[in-house]
């Protein structure tokens, strides 16, 4: 009873998801009332417009492999209504040319939500023509990282209800009445704000290290947090600016330790080691020659952590044997970024804030749905006293002369009766001591913990991401209780009048220690208003 006449005249929605589907043929022209067609996540390239029922209303193509939607307007149905596009790979500035109403001219939605389009001001002006157009969905793509996005689409879209699943409001469409008037003085860029807040459970090592001679070594201990953060290739203010003068680039370089190993590194990586450093941080490479006349890396530590290498031919540095920490080097797009090294304390407060300004979306957009890894660094850096040789004064030689000639005149004056001044006393000068001069060792690194902050909900149209890092338990119980006792003796030293704080023993069975943690916050910045943006952007 079921004939391929009534089979292909009765459907009016067919589903095919997820079922390796390639291509899109002229026999889908047989189901006569087709009204709705769904080939989401197969993995479609091209669909070619002219095999599709010209009674479709319902067009949805996510989670493909469409690149562009040239080949969805040869010949379009002419009464479609809705079109997700939705996760696919489109990309380019022409897209914008496929969006108007010569070619949906009854398209009430459409979603293009989380492809790779960067350019908002082409799109809004396309999708301007689409009179019926009421529901929109851009987010997820680079253009919708621009802090007036939402501000500029709802001012040049006046007939628009819902932009990216969120109503739009009459107090929306009044506070960024006029933008779009502006649109072309608005600069596409993303501004970020990154803030690392407290470090808590941080163990103090330096209670573990044993009391320094007079010949050393002194050792100092500093702590600081590291991120990644995509690299800006289009935006070259950046770097004039100073906004990356906090660059550890590259950190693998941090960690350059001579030690003694058979294995020695290849040319092409010191070069890579090297050209890094000259190309990301701006600091200078000295040459150190110790003694004994071999070369040694040093490290300068400081706000902006900029390493200091000697100035040798690739064949010279190749000679040295380097360690190098894996876990410190940023990924590939990326720049690392570090906050300012500061002494051991129970909350170490790392007050950093940092603004990144980015042109180039398209791998922001990758960056983000990676996410970013945050690392908690110890430095330790062992000095010892310089031993000056002994150089012996002219002027000392002169002035023990004087001396010998005081005291044979006294005794001539004893031996002929004379009378011996009386003695003025002096109050004995306490001879100052010249600063010892103390020579750095290159800093040890350790990385006390390491962890990823999921950035993606900043592409899914969050304007915030805020956590706290934790890294579990790195202090003992053994540690607390050293640091308890130097606190202790340092309590006994003040002063007489003021009341002493009584230190509590720490008990096992109470003992609970703080896990090491950190505040991480990452901030889009979106404009609320057309009066905002424009005086973000000095208009």
């Amino acid at each position: 009873m079921i004939t391929d006449t009534f089979f292909y005249s009765y459907f009016r929605s067919l589903r095919v998801v997820d079922k390796e589907v390639t291509l899109v043929d002229k026999d889908l022209l047989k189901f006569l009332k087709l009204e709705e067609l769904v080939l989401s996540a197969n993995r479609i390239k091209e669909v070619d417009a002219t095999n599709l029922p010209p009674t479709l209303k319902v067009l949805e193509l996510y989670g493909n492999e469409i690149s562009s939607m040239e080949c969805l307007c040869a010949r379009p149905p002419a009464g479609l209504q809705h079109l997700g596009l939705g996760h696919n790979k489109l990309l380019g500035p022409l897209e914008s040319l496929y969006v108007t109403a010569d070619h949906w001219p009854n398209l009430v939605s459409l979603d293009l939500g989380f492809n790779d389009l960067t350019d908002l001001q082409s799109m809004v002006a396309s999708l301007r023509t689409l009179r019926h157009l009421r529901l929109l969905v851009l987010q997820g793509n680079p253009l919708a990282l621009v802090p007036c996005y939402r501000g500029l689409t709802i001012d040049s879209l006046a007939q628009l209800c819902v932009l990216d699943d969120i109503t739009v409001s009459p107090n929306e469409k009044h506070l960024f009445r006029g933008l779009s008037l502006n649109g072309d003085l608005l600069a596409q860029e993303a501004q970020f704000v990154v803030t690392i807040g407290n470090l808590r459970g941080v163990l103090d090592t330096s209670v573990l290290d044993p009391e320094p001679g007079p010949e050393g070594p002194f050792i100092a201990y500093s702590y600081y947090v590291t991120y990644d953060f995509v690299r800006d290739e289009e935006g070259e203010a950046d770097e004039d600016t100073g906004e990356l003068a906090e660059i550890v680039k590259p950190s693998p370089s941090l960690e350059l330790l001579v030690e003694e190993s058979p294995e020695e590194v290849g040319e092409d990586v010191i070069k890579d080691i090297v050209g890094g450093v000259t190309e990301e941080v701006e600091g200078s490479l000295e040459s150190e020659a110790e003694e004994s006349g071999e070369s040694e890396l040093s490290v300068i530590s400081g706000p902006s952590t900029i390493l200091q290498t000697p100035r040798a031919s690739a064949e010279e540095l190749a000679k040295l044997r380097l360690r190098i920490d894996p876990r410190l080097c940023p990924s590939p797009g990326t720049v690392l970024f570090s906050t300012t090294h500061k002494p051991w304390a129970e909350v170490i407060p790392c007050s950093y804030e940092m603004q990144h300004s980015l042109r180039d979306l398209v791998p922001l957009k990758a960056f983000l749905l990676a996410g970013t890894t945050v690392t908690i660094v110890e430095e330790k850096i062992l000095s010892w006293p310089v031993v000056l040789p002994a150089v012996d004064s002219p002027l000392s030689a002169k002035r023990g002369k004087g001396e010998k000639d005081k005291k044979g005149k006294e005794k001539d004056r004893k031996g002929q009766g004379e009378k011996e001044p009386a003695k003025q006393w002096k109050v004995p000068k306490k001879k100052k001591e010249p600063p010892k001069e103390l020579r750095q060792d290159p800093p040890i690194l350790q990385v006390l913990g390491r962890g990823l902050v999921i950035l993606e909900p900043l592409l899914a149209g969050e304007p915030l991401v805020s956590t706290v890092c934790n890294f579990g338990m790195v202090r003992t119980l053994t540690s607390d209780r050293l640091t308890l006792a130097r606190d202790s003796k340092k309590i006994k030293k003040v002063a007489k009048k003021e009341k002493p704080k009584a230190v509590n023993p720490i008990y096992e069975s109470d003992y609970h220690p703080e896990p090491l943690t950190v505040e991480v916050q990452i901030q889009l910045n979106q404009c609320r208003s057309a009066a905002e943006a424009l005086r973000m952007f000095a208009v």
